[in-house]
Parts: C-alpha cells; sequence; structure tokens
C-alpha cells in the first residue's frame, strides 16, 4: 500500500513518466501502471496446495456445511466440530485439525458464511475540516535533480487542494502556505487535520465563520 503511494505521489509530482518513476523506485513498469490504475495493490494468488490426506474427508465436510446454510446461527458447526465429527463418524481418515479449520475457512467464505465488512462512508461540511501534507519531491531545476518541500492542503467536502513548493522545509515557509491556502480557499476551516503527523489535530476557533465562494447569479 506503502509503495503504490509513493509510485503515485512520484508520478504526479515528481518524475511524471512511467519509464522514469520505475527508474527511480526501482520497480518494473507494470507495477507503475497497476499503481496508477488502482491505489490499491490486487491481491496475490495463492497456488492452491493439494491435499491428499484431506481429499478423502471433503464431500463430508461440504455436508456439513450445506446444511448450516440452511440452519440457524448458533447451531453451525465450528471447524473444531466438524474435525470432532469426522474423527467419530470416519475414523479411518486421518486428517489434522488445522488442516480441516484451514479448508472450513475458505468454504465458508466462498459460502457467505463468515461475517461481512461493513464500511461507513464519511460526510463532510463545507469549510469544517482540511487534511494538510508536507512532503518531499525530486524535481528538475536549471538541468539539476533537487529537492524540494510541497505543502498540501485538501478540503475533505469538496476534495479541492491547494499546492505550494519551497526550496527549504522552514517553519516561516509552513506558516506562510498556511495563509495563502485560507486565502486561496476563501476562509479558514474549523479543524485541520495533519496527515505527516499520526494522530495530530488542530481545531481552529476564530471568530469569522468559514466564506465559501459563491457563484453570481445575474439580477
Amino acid at each position: 500500500m506503502e509503495l503504490y503511494e509513493q509510485i503515485r505521489r512520484e508520478y504526479e509530482h515528481g518524475a511524471g513518466t512511467i519509464r522514469a518513476v520505475a527508474r527511480r523506485l526501482g520497480v518494473h513498469r507494470r507495477e507503475v501502471r497497476q499503481a496508477l490504475a488502482s491505489a490499491v495493490p490486487p491481491e496475490r494468488k495463492k497456488p492452491e496446495r493439494e491435499r491428499p490426506k484431506l481429499a478423502p474427508a471433503l464431500s463430508f465436510i461440504d455436508a456439513i456445511l450445506e446444511a448450516d446454510c440452511r440452519a440457524p446461527r448458533k447451531q453451525r458447526h465450528t471447524a473444531h466440530r466438524i474435525w470432532t465429527r469426522l474423527q467419530q463418524e470416519k475414523a479411518e481418515i486421518v486428517v489434522g485439525e488445522s488442516t480441516v479449520r484451514e479448508y472450513v475457512r475458505q468454504r465458508k467464505a466462498a459460502m457467505g458464511l463468515l461475517g461481512h465488512e461493513v464500511f461507513v462512508a464519511q460526510s463532510y461540511q463545507f469549510g469544517d475540516e482540511a487534511q494538510v501534507d508536507w512532503y518531499e519531491i525530486f524535481a528538475e531545476i536549471d538541468g539539476q535533480q533537487r529537492k524540494i518541500y510541497v505543502f498540501c492542503m485538501r478540503s475533505m467536502a469538496s476534495g479541492a487542494a491547494f499546492h505550494r513548493a519551497y526550496p527549504h522545509a522552514t517553519q516561516q515557509a509552513f506558516l506562510e502556505a498556511h495563509e495563502l491556502a485560507f486565502a486561496w480557499f476563501g476562509g479558514v476551516f474549523r479543524t485541520l487535520s495533519y496527515d505527516f503527523v499520526p494522530g495530530n489535530k488542530i481545531i481552529v476557533m476564530c471568530r469569522r465563520p468559514f466564506l465559501w465562494p459563491r457563484k453570481r447569479t445575474a439580477p
């Protein structure tokens, strides 16, 4: 995940081409294309291993799981219970509990018997919160590669972002960038979340409310 974020940032604010990003970060161009297409890395496919000891028990386990689909939630079999029944009813099949547990977990996931992940969408009001980032990039200036520092303030409601580059990461530059960003947005956000400092959040107490620019309409 961190590599994909670095690739996307380098492509947008740094090298600017797939070949240059791949050369600078030491990755394949195919990896760069995947990172630009999606911020989430694709899941790696694990080769399926043969289970010679488990094979005779597959039909028995699958039958139990199929019956669990119609049973109340509290009456469904756990992996340990399935392995215990296997020892009692199919004593001729010798297989370890960990092997049964892994197969049961995979089958339950495929059959929808496991819990589902729940995602709560975040909602922001205009002027409530902005995210601030301060990061390094390399830029070609006068034919030379130089490190510069970029200030970024992004509105959590609209996604609009203000960027400002500086040759040095000084306190004066950091504070000046805040002032310029507030002027660009047309007001001061009530809360600023600083992405480069984990858990650091500043609530801005100001007398004037945030003034969002409105489009003028003809009378």
